[in-house]
């Protein structure tokens, strides 16, 4: 049975957090001299720490409760603080599968905890009855999953996924990154059902905001009580804030980029399946295409001296590539390149 308490760090439940001047008076107007701020500028106030308007959009999108809503400095610090809260360094362990995204490892090693990786198998999917022996480890508390995945493309069994959040003791952060770009049923409405769920989106990617770093983590209010608990006070700008809520509320240019991005990605899939150095493209339900080709090394090289710049992933899947799905002219100016190899 899942006890939140009984797999929260013991500092973490005692922890009196950070109280910021915008924790005591949480209005808009007013003659402020409670936080030492320069009076004057256009950038001189703190942001509101607890990114209200935000949340408040996001929750009409999404369909979730400002209290079940978590804004982090973009995904990789919810990864961080989720360490942090559940795992205590040098004897706690974490749970991924591979290949999958790096972050997991190295925010494991930043906070000092074994990260065990399990292979998916020959679908890059997971089989549950080579994990299900590890899911009663006391120590385990943290199991992370990509869907879709990264750098496969694939979301990974959905019914694999449920058994794995009945199952397990510890939390379950669902990474989804890439779905806004898949067919696939997000978990978001699952948080109510599963009490050891986190959901983590982004606005990194469909969105195209990754230079504003906004990340967003979708669980019951307990955890997300702790996430507030933990996160510095001030983690997401302001200018951050209004580059999102901005952007949340130019739908219809949202809905447009991501019809163009999908119509590119088919054909793209078409010229690369034409191509003799392709050997092998994996199913992809997000924006990018791994790619096995003859020599990844070489191929990436010849792309990187006329400035076509992909991701070799030689190291993590053999002779493989990502393609990530750009407009039509790059796609183009990369099919053309491609051919003369």
């Amino acid at each position: 049975m899942f006890e939140l308490d009984k797999i929260t760090r013991p500092n973490i439940l005692t922890l009196q957090p950070y109280s910021s001047a915008r924790d005591e008076f949480t209005g808009s107007k007013g003659i402020f001299l409670d936080a030492n701020e320069n009076p004057f500028g256009e950038l001189n106030r703190y942001p509101d720490p607890y990114q209200r308007e935000l949340k408040k959009i996001i929750g009409g999108i999404k369909n979730v409760n400002e209290n079940s809503t978590f804004i982090g400095n973009g995904s990789d610090e919810i990864i961080d603080l989720l360490f942090r809260i559940f795992c205590n360094p040098g004897s706690d362990k974490a749970l991924t599968f591979s290949p999958t995204y790096g972050m997991y490892d190295v925010a494991a090693g930043i906070n000092d905890t074994e990260l065990i990786k399990i292979e998916l198998n020959k679908d890059f999917d997971i089989d549950f009855e080579v994990i299900e022996p590890f899911l009663s480890d006391p120590s385990l508390k943290l199991i992370l999953i990509c869907s879709p995945n990264n750098p496969t493309g694939n979301c990974l069994n959905p019914e694999v996924i449920k058994k794995i959040l009945e199952y397990f003791n510890g939390i379950v952060l669902i990474d989804e990154a890439y779905i806004d770009f898949s067919e696939t049923a997000s978990f978001i409405n699952k948080i109510e059902s599963y009490s050891n769920l986190v959901i983590c989106q982004t606005m990194s990617k469909a969105y195209g905001l990754a230079a504003a770093r906004v990340g967003m983590a979708f669980s019951n209010s307990s955890i997300i009580d702790l996430l507030n608990r933990v996160k510095p006070p001030y983690n997401v700008s302001e200018l951050n804030q209004k580059a999102a809520i901005d952007t949340l509320k130019r739908s219809d240019e949202f809905e447009s980029n991501k019809k163009n991005i999908l119509a590119e990605k088919e054909k793209l899939l078409t010229e690369l399946q034409s191509l003799n150095i392709i050997k092998k493209i994996y199913p992809s339900e997000a924006n990018f295409f791994l790619v096995e080709t003859e020599n990844a090394n070489a191929v990436y090289n010849i792309l990187a001296e006329v400035k076509i710049i992909v991701r070799n992933r030689n190291e993590v899947v053999r002779n493989c590539i990502r393609i990530t799905v750009g407009s039509a002219p790059e796609n183009e100016a990369l099919i053309k390149v491609l051919k003369t190899i």
